[in-house]
């Protein structure tokens, strides 16, 4: 049987620098659509369903911010963000309407390529976990069709929210410090760094604006712990 060939869409104003994420992309084994401008963006994504978006922040029409917005209200779908300024709030804000995933440019492509793998892989990884259904208290989430709600209410979740869910939900009440979330969630292969545990605290964040705040609690100099159910 002939493998699954994935598809990635190129969102890049800069012709160059698309042209050559996409030979990289391409020389990797990916099938990859390009687009230059916010309005085509969320065209292709909605055309040809990628199976990951690599998002340039900036971009003529609107921005990488409220693409991803827009293809995230659709359908959930990773997201590698890259971002021209190595900014915090940057960071933050392209993590909080969805991405999993940022790149500060300049970056390598091999930096570029091993992200697009590791996100993939979460994917597959989370798959392969499918046909369970967790109940801890109030908290419901079923893997197999990735749908969570709380007392009742259903929430919406990006992949990487989602993955993060159930990664303690699978270990409710046990602490998980940052490094393993990044290693065992992210499949990052660096741990401890400012921007890794950032990430974490973002998406930390957006479980509790969506799940209540209670859901998950901080212990302080090591990680979190899920609460639902205790």
């Amino acid at each position: 049987m002939e493998p699954v060939v994935r598809r990635v869409l190129v969102v890049e104003d800069d012709v160059t620098i698309a042209a050559s994420i996409a030979a990289r992309l391409r020389a990797e084994g990916f099938s990859v659509d390009v687009a230059h401008d916010g309005p085509a963006a969320v065209e292709a994504e909605s055309s040809s369903e990628p199976d990951l978006v690599v998002l340039d922040v900036m971009l003529p029409g609107f921005d990488g911010l409220e693409v991803c917005r827009r293809i995230q209200g659709r359908r959930p779908v990773p997201v590698l963000m890259l971002t021209a300024r190595a900014d915090e709030t940057d960071m933050l804000v392209g993590l909080g309407v969805g991405a999993d995933d940022y790149l500060t440019k300049p970056f390598s492509m091999r930096v570029l390529t091993a992200r697009v793998h590791a996100l993939l892989r979460r994917v597959d990884r989370s798959s392969s976990a499918a046909g369970t259904r967790i109940v801890l208290g109030d908290l419901e989430i079923d893997v197999d069709q990735r749908r969570v709600a709380r007392a009742g209410v259903a929430a919406q979740l990006t992949p990487i929210e989602f993955d993060l869910l159930v990664h303690f939900a699978r270990r409710p009440r046990a602490v998980q410090p940052r490094e393993r979330l990044l290693s065992e969630v992210w499949d990052w292969d660096v741990h401890g760094t400012s921007a890794g545990t950032r990430a974490v605290d973002s998406h930390i964040k957006a479980l509790r604006r969506k799940l209540g705040a209670d859901l998950i609690r901080t212990v302080h100099g090591v990680g979190y712990a899920l609460e639902a159910g205790s």
